[in-house]
């Protein structure tokens, strides 16, 4: 029974990423239905729509205060593992050790994040 402990895991993890893109290709596909029936059946279509629909959905460029933000968030998720690994090391000496090494990763791409937004030309 406890072998299932980590397949269980993987699967939650799997339909934390698949479930809701799942979901926004489906409403993507019934709005493409909709349009598709109202243009077959004659009906104008409002400019909301069209404007929607044509409007550019790439992400707008990243500025400093969202790279710094961002920096801040991971480097707070990081102090938090690393206070959890602290609090495992009254238990377990070897997991301080293993769980600050996990700590790390976020911590160094927030600690870039702060740098990014330093360098950023973006100001705004």
């Amino acid at each position: 029974m406890e072998e299932f402990i980590p397949i269980a895991f993987f699967i939650m993890i799997g339909a934390i990423v698949i479930v809701p893109n799942w979901l926004k290709s489906r409403d993507r596909r019934e709005m493409q239905a909709t349009l598709r029936s109202a243009i077959e059946k004659g009906q104008p279509l409002p400019p909301e729509v069209i404007e929607s629909i044509t409007k550019d959905n790439a992400k707008p460029p990243a500025t400093a205060a969202r790279d710094l933000r961002t920096g801040v968030i991971l480097l707070a998720v990081a102090m938090g593992i690393a206070i959890m690994g602290y609090a495992l090391r009254f238990n377990a000496m070897d997991a301080f050790y293993a769980v600050s090494g996990v700590a790390a990763i976020p911590g160094m791409i927030g600690l870039a994040f702060i740098i990014l937004s330093i360098f950023n030309k973006n100001k705004g």
